[in-house]
């Protein structure tokens, strides 16, 4: 039984309500509990103590459009570099200029790493 959904700073949830219709053992003991029954309108279910409505809930999520832009970037950027990776296979000057670009990522990771430490140290 799930609880509760709860959304975050990339997931929206709405349309969601709490409608608590757990019956644990002890209760199942207590004469009516479990029984169902329709009044007309709603199916209900007595928990022992009370009748509780069988309603259903619904519950929307969505990402927020951060998440969604963030999502449409990856893809785009995935699209992009499977391209490069089939263009190289039959054109030696794109697997090159690949190869190239990867000793460039390389290069600036570590000149990144550098300029950290020697923040770090001059602090």
């Amino acid at each position: 039984m799930i609880k509760s959904i709860c959304g975050g700073s990339l997931f929206n949830i709405s349309g969601a309500y709490n409608n608590s219709i757990y019956i644990d053992n002890y209760k199942l003991q207590q004469g009516l509990a479990g029984q169902v029954r329709y009044t007309g309108n709603d199916f209900e279910v007595n928990d022992g103590n009370s009748w509780r409505p069988l309603v259903s809930s619904q519950i929307y999520m969505d990402m927020s459009k951060q998440a969604q832009d963030a999502f449409q970037w990856a893809i785009k950027k995935m699209a992009k570099e499977q391209e490069a990776q089939t263009l190289a296979k039959d054109h030696p000057a794109v697997q090159i200029a690949l190869e190239n670009l990867e000793k460039a990522r390389q290069q600036l990771n570590a000149t990144i790493l550098l300029s950290k430490e020697n923040n770090e140290s001059t602090s």
